[in-house]
């Protein structure tokens, strides 16, 4: 862990509140404009990461200013209660001993979190655009490395070219209105995704904490159920972006693959959104993913809209 130099004049750090949300949106904005050329967040988002159960906020958010400017923002949470921690980091352009001091701060906090943790190291991940305003050279330099890469897919889509697919014999689709249902749905995703890279597992507790549950829209998070195997697949959207329609999640069990059931799901997301308005739809992908869901969503026509990097820091506690 490379210590950088002390802030320049001008530049100082505090903690984050809950009251700071809308300037830190402001802030996020800008970065997406640089880096993919349009503004992508949303306030209800950054609202729930300071509001995150797993943040200290007094500990675990700074905030850079260059006078009375918010320039900079990183966060720290541990979901894993071990050596695992994720941190977000977000500086603009042009400050680069602001941006370094931010990774001081985060780079030690996250080593005294997986300390109290009882692990040996903290293994600290960060997700950046493959184009950041991060000089990446600089992050190299205190011993990160890349070590996933993640694709960001678009589609547009139209009524008149996505009405809702033909229903799949054997296969019924139900929301998540109820209670029940909801819990089936958190039970589905933790099964599907256990085998990916960098599966947390998440309590139902804590998994409604990480989709704003307060504000979701369970009626846009669907459960396929498949005669002779029972729920099978989930499928967890939502419509709170201002460019697009998003799937946050899509999984199918194992036993149930090879079904034609993801495309399913995928091209009932597709007519859904398209009957509400929307014309364009997007989702995250791993492109390591080994159950073909990259070639998969390749093949129903979405494309790259920009990539993201898992950058990673071991070090010890």
């Amino acid at each position: 862990m490379t210590m950088s130099l002390t802030l320049p004049p001008g530049l100082t750090v505090r903690a984050a509140t809950l009251g700071d949300a809308a300037a830190v949106c402001a802030l996020l904005n800008e970065v997406d404009l640089l880096e993919i050329g349009r503004a992508d967040t949303e306030l209800a988002e950054v609202q729930a990461d300071l509001n995150h159960p797993e943040v200290d906020l007094e500990r675990d958010s700074w905030l850079l200013f260059e006078g009375e400017r918010l320039v900079g923002y990183a966060l720290l949470w541990d979901e894993s209660g071990g050596e695992r921690i994720d941190v977000d980091h977000y500086v603009l352009p042009g400050r680069p001993r602001g941006a370094l001091h931010l990774f001081d701060l985060m780079e030690a906090r996250a080593a005294r979190r997986a300390a109290a943790n009882g692990a040996a190291r903290a293994v600290l991940h960060l997700h950046l655009n493959s184009t950041p305003t991060m000089d990446l050279s600089a992050l190299a330099a205190r011993g990160w490395r890349t070590v996933r890469r993640y694709n960001v897919m678009a589609r547009h889509i139209s009524v008149h070219a996505d009405e809702p697919p033909t229903p799949v014999p054997g296969v019924t689709l139900r929301d998540c209105s109820a209670e029940e249902d909801r819990r089936h749905a958190h039970r589905l995703l933790q099964e599907c995704f256990t085998e990916h890279f960098d599966f947390q597992p998440r309590s139902y507790p804590q998994w409604l904490d990480d989709i704003g549950a307060e504000r979701a829209d369970w009626s846009l998070i669907w459960i396929a159920h498949v005669d002779g195997v029972g729920d099978a697949g989930v499928l967890r959207t939502h419509d709170d972006r201002p460019s697009m329609a998003w799937i946050g999640n899509l999984g199918v069990l194992p036993e149930a693959r090879g079904r034609g059931l993801g495309s399913h799901l995928l091209r009932h997301a597709f007519g859904h959104y398209a009957a509400r308005g929307r014309d364009r739809i997007g989702l995250g992908v791993d492109t390591d993913n080994s159950s073909g869901a990259l070639a998969l969503y390749e093949r129903h026509g979405m494309a790259l809209d920009h990539a993201v990097d898992t950058w990673e820091l071991i070090c010890p506690v």
